[in-house]
């Protein structure tokens, strides 16, 4: 009798529309299959940890109880680290779901995606400080300070890798499934949101000196067609990792690649998750036929 295929899962870059990935995971769940190794990059880090530990319920918990305001009470503005924020409440979380402080002392195997800031190489983080290897990987450009581990300084995967279907080959899978939460289903990055009285709630996340500079004044947000600093950052963002996935994917295809199809969830929108994870269990759905077919049916 002929084993099943070893399975892998890369799970991309996305910021909040990333949460899609707890969604993919319950939808293999439901067609009875379970990834033998995960690689994640940014986002996909955060959720591909907690899969390796064991843990990816208490993480649905947390995603699902975040609001609004708990998210902006998660920030912890530094704007000489590197960034806007340092997001050490990463770290807080995992620890507080109960994942193991080291890679290896994992329940799965699994890898983080980060880049070097110095070489602008891409960096595979599958043994260490699982906290700090996940928060490197998640260090969003221009809005999260880098990491420093072993002497370098690190920024988030998805500058290099933004869907690691290498790192999860590497790893010894013959089957591999690969998430993307960035897909642009109308082939648009940025649209003009509508116009949406009092303050946004991104002016919460920064001094009231700089809402100006970012664009998030009352006035600016009047004029809904002027991109701010967090659309701009947004757009460019899916615009590079869009790129540098194609070149990538063209080079190392996977077997089956689920799209997510969000129009108008930013990176940053992480108290969004329901939505998000529920996206995450349609992409399954869509593709269960093929996933049976490549996969074996085991359900």
């Amino acid at each position: 009798m002929r084993n099943p295929p070893k399975i892998g899962l890369a799970l991309g870059s996305g910021g909040a529309r990333g949460w899609c990935h707890i969604g993919v995971l319950r939808g293999l769940e439901k067609l009875g299959l379970r990834p033998d190794v995960v690689a994640g990059t940014s986002i996909g880090a955060v959720v591909g940890a907690a899969w390796a530990a064991d843990r990816l319920d208490a993480l649905e918990d947390w995603v699902r109880a975040l609001t609004p305001g708990r998210f902006v009470a998660m920030m912890d503005v530094r704007l000489r680290s590197g960034g806007l924020v340092e997001a050490r409440q990463i770290e807080t979380v995992l620890e507080e779901i109960g994942i193991a402080p080291r890679i290896e002392d994992l329940a799965h195997r699994f890898c983080a995606i980060a880049t070097d800031m110095g070489t602008g190489r891409e960096i595979w983080l599958d043994k260490g400080p699982s906290y700090k290897a996940v928060r490197a990987s998640a260090g969003i450009p221009g809005v999260m300070s880098p990491v420093e581990i072993d002497g370098r300084f690190l920024l988030d995967g998805g500058l290099t890798n933004p869907v690691p279907v290498s790192a999860v080959r590497a790893m010894g899978a013959e089957v591999i499934i690969a998430v993307n939460p960035n897909a642009k289903p109308r082939g648009r990055i940025w649209t003009p949101p509508k116009p949406k009285p009092g303050k946004p709630w991104l002016a919460t996340m920064v001094p009231e000196a700089l809402h100006d500079l970012l664009g998030l004044d009352s006035e600016a947000q009047a004029r809904a067609a002027t991109p701010n600093y967090f659309d701009v950052l947004t757009a460019a963002i899916d615009v590079m990792t869009e790129t540098i996935r194609r070149a990538r994917l063209a080079g190392e295809p996977p077997h089956i690649e689920l799209d997510a199809a969000f129009t108008d969830l930013t990176v940053l929108e992480l108290y969004r998750g329901t939505e998000a994870i529920a996206e995450g269990e349609r992409m399954v759905e869509a593709q269960a036929g093929r996933i049976r077919e490549v996969c074996g049916d085991v359900g």
